[in-house]
């Protein structure tokens, strides 16, 4: 019965969902100004519906773009009008999010996983399953991890984070987060991965162990609760917070856009509607604001690492100024080493201006043929290389903090 119960709960949460039937990704790009401030009107017409997925931002400027059907044929005109290239990223988004439900349904478990040795890495999971996975991560290694909630979500859910700690009073501490952004489901199943390797390696690995003997690693694996829950239960591309946005019927917002740095600046949206809503102010939502208290309270963080999907790359400050940060020669340095191991104004610039020199953004795989939708079958290859570029910049930290 219990199994049953499991598979239900499971069905329950794939099912019933917003659907996407036709909706396309297009990879749109803007040869020259007067194109990109095209495609920036372009983008900003509401009731288009139009979603941007990624964006780089040296010309020629390549944008990816969730079109819904009810809109491909007015955007194609327009872009072919304009003589704006383009091209099909994703022919039907509902075809991806198909398979996607069938192979999560495939991979279900009739029960629970009872150890963190059991739980299938490999797979993409419920809110309720990582949460599970934290309580028997700690419950295993009592010495080195414990959880701390440093808050709640606008709908009441707790803002877990594993501390990693060899004990010791306020030491140097390295953050981590994944999932800022609930639609980029790679990445927390990576965090979920790197919780799972950092007890695994602590006293067998050397690089590892001297990290955490001399710093602590606190990681926020499910930053946007809300947020990750509806993508589950309702609407699988959901980016945002699920905090209503009094005057308007629109929901939530860019957890990423409301951070103290360059607020409401480039990059950044006014409308409650948009992708990228700011907020109505500068930490205004609770999933940000307890991270800023944390960071404030704590008062010895040296590196911050938010970890994001897609497009590989690893950015560091600022993202809201060409003005280049006074470490710009040094974090750009690591950030090449660290590529080399991996083989608008955001989260990390605020972190940068608190002091916390290493603050880099990840953006994990892949380059635009899933886009977030990447098969589960890519995780495990994805976090395995992510964890070596952690481990570059954590080594670095390491070894250049007193």
């Amino acid at each position: 019965m219990k199994g049953l119960l499991v598979l239900t709960a499971l069905f329950v949460a794939v099912f019933g969902k917003e659907t996407f039937e036709g909706d396309q990704v297009l990879r749109i790009t803007a040869r020259d100004e007067v194109q990109l401030t095209l495609l920036k009107d372009l983008s900003e017409m509401e009731y288009l519906q139009l979603d941007v997925w990624m964006e780089t931002t040296d010309l020629p400027t390549s944008v990816d773009i969730r079109v819904p059907f009810t809109s491909l044929q007015t955007v194609k005109a327009f872009l072919e009008t304009e003589d704006i290239e383009y091209f099909i990223m994703i022919k039907d988004l509902q075809v991806m999010l198909d398979e996607e439900k069938e192979q999560m349904l495939s991979s279900a478990r009739a029960t629970a996983p009872r150890t963190s040795d059991d739980y299938d890495y490999s797979n993409y999971h419920t809110i309720a399953d990582i949460y599970a996975f934290q309580d028997m991560l700690v419950a295993e290694n009592p010495n080195l991890v414990s959880k701390i909630v440093i808050g709640q979500s606008y709908q009441g859910r707790p803002l877990n984070v594993l501390k990693f700690s060899t004990g010791g009073t306020n030491k140097p501490g390295i953050w981590l987060d994944t999932g800022i952004h609930s639609r980029e489901w790679v990445t927390q199943a990576s965090g979920t991965w790197f919780a799972k390797k950092i007890v695994t390696d602590y006293g067998r690995d050397a690089a590892l162990t001297a990290i955490l003997d001399k710093m602590d690693i606190f990681l926020e694996i499910v930053t946007n609760p809300d947020g990750y829950y509806y993508t589950h239960t309702s609407n699988r591309m959901w980016r945002k917070t699920r905090k209503p946005n009094p005057g308007s019927s629109c929901v939530g917002t860019d957890p990423n856009r409301n951070w103290d740095a360059g607020f409401g600046g480039p990059g950044a949206s006014d409308s409650p509607c948009s992708e990228t809503y700011r907020g109505p102010k500068a930490h205004s939502e609770s999933e940000v604001k307890s991270i800023v208290d944390f960071v404030k309270s704590h008062g010895n963080l040296q590196a911050f690492v938010s970890i994001h999907s897609y497009s590989q790359m690893l950015l560091y400050p600022y993202g809201y100024t060409r003005t280049p940060c006074k470490d710009e020669s040094e974090l750009h340095n690591l950030a090449r080493k660290a590529i080399t191991d991996l083989a608008s104004g955001g989260t990390i610039d605020w972190t940068y201006n608190q002091g916390i020199k290493y603050s880099y953004t990840f953006e994990l795989r892949d380059t635009g043929r899933y886009g977030f939708i990447l098969p589960a079958n890519q995780i495990l290859p994805t976090a395995k290389e992510t964890w070596l570029a952690l481990m570059a910049i954590m080594e670095h930290t390491k070894d250049n903090t007193n």
